[in-house]
């Protein structure tokens, strides 16, 4: 038998590294040596910081293959620096990057507990601290739109066939890059952006872009409360991996019940088709949020509760996972 390899422990527990490349990252190093800035005395002024304490940073990060130093005090970008230019909301210290950090140290009471233990680390559940300082809320909405790495993919529909949606509603949608682009591509329909006024306040300038600004609504409320009735389709992307079972439920009842008679609704992310996904983002999403990533089976159970039955499910041509579902007879269960 081959040898098997043993993980290096030590390596796998190192805090350091990571917290050396958010603070490199929010100090905007990468940048500053984009800029032509390369001495390490220069650099700390222009950052704002201690020389000796950001050369330290620097020397361990070209330790571990991010940056490289052409002589002492001197350092320069390599292929690793360069993922740090430009705004990194995810790595920010300032923003929501710092809040996932820290976050990571609830890590215990969730798995002693089963729930989120955020309050515990930063005072209040996630959702509230984010209410509480709208530049980190602003900052976690930026993630959230730059989180597709790109223009995002219109192509949503498994079968492709759009000839009877004339229209789309995009719970809990951000600031509308997504639908922006479904619009774009498809002239005759229109579009409701659903999310939190703070949020969807945001999306002017992203339909106005687009060239859809007079093709689109945006409903300031929460997707706990009844949604804009009557649409084609339901769009929730990257939503029901951030809730526990009872309020996933609760916002696919709000879809069941919103898109009687005859809508579709369509969860991209959260859902796979076997196996759990990735380990790291579901355990963020833990720590943060108490949410989860389910099997087909799982989230079809969730559906049946919610007065909704799977009618479709499989990869999407950019290989996403998606499923398709339809209102069940009867009614939703309540959304409270």
């Amino acid at each position: 038998m081959p040898d098997r390899q043993v993980a290096d422990l030590e390596a796998l527990a190192d805090l350091c590294t990571p917290w050396c490349v958010r603070v490199a990252a929010t100090l905007r190093i990468a940048d500053l040596i984009a800029a032509g800035t390369a001495g390490i005395r220069d650099l700390a002024a222009q950052a704002g910081c201690d020389a000796g304490a950001l050369d330290r940073v620097l020397r361990h990060l070209v330790s571990k293959g991010v940056f490289e130093q052409a002589a002492p005090g001197t350092f320069a970008l390599n292929e690793a620096a360069e993922g740090l230019r430009g705004t990194s909301p995810g790595y920010d210290l300032d923003g929501i990057g710092g809040r996932m950090a820290q976050a990571w140290g609830s890590l215990l009471g969730a798995v002693r507990t089963g729930r989120p233990a955020y309050h515990e680390i930063l005072g209040l559940p996630f959702w509230e601290d984010l209410n509480a300082h709208p530049d980190v809320a602003a900052s976690f909405d930026q993630l959230m739109g730059v989180a597709g790495h790109g223009t995002p993919d219109p192509q949503i529909l498994l079968s492709d066939d759009w000839a009877p949606v004339r229209s789309v509603v995009d719970v809990g949608g951000g600031t509308g890059a997504l639908l922006a682009e479904i619009l774009r591509a498809r002239p005759g329909m229109r579009g409701i952006l659903v999310d939190l006024p703070r949020t969807v306040t945001r999306s002017a300038d992203v339909f106005r872009a687009a060239g859809v600004a007079g093709r689109v609504t945006a409903a300031g409320q929460s997707f706990f409360d009844p949604l804009p009735a009557g649409a084609d389709l339901y769009l929730l992307k990257n939503v029901l991996a951030d809730w526990p079972d009872r309020e996933a439920t609760a916002i696919l009842a709000r879809c069941a019940e919103a898109a009687r008679p005859a809508g579709r609704v369509v969860i991209l992310g959260g859902v796979s088709a076997g196996e759990h996904g990735e380990a790291s983002p579901e355990l963020l999403m833990m720590v943060l949020l108490g949410g989860k990533d389910r099997t087909l089976d799982g989230f079809g159970e969730l559906a049946r509760q919610a007065g909704l039955e799977v009618s479709a499910a499989g990869r999407l041509p950019s290989g996403r996972f998606a499923v398709e579902c339809r209102p069940a007879g009867g009614h939703a269960s309540p959304a409270s």
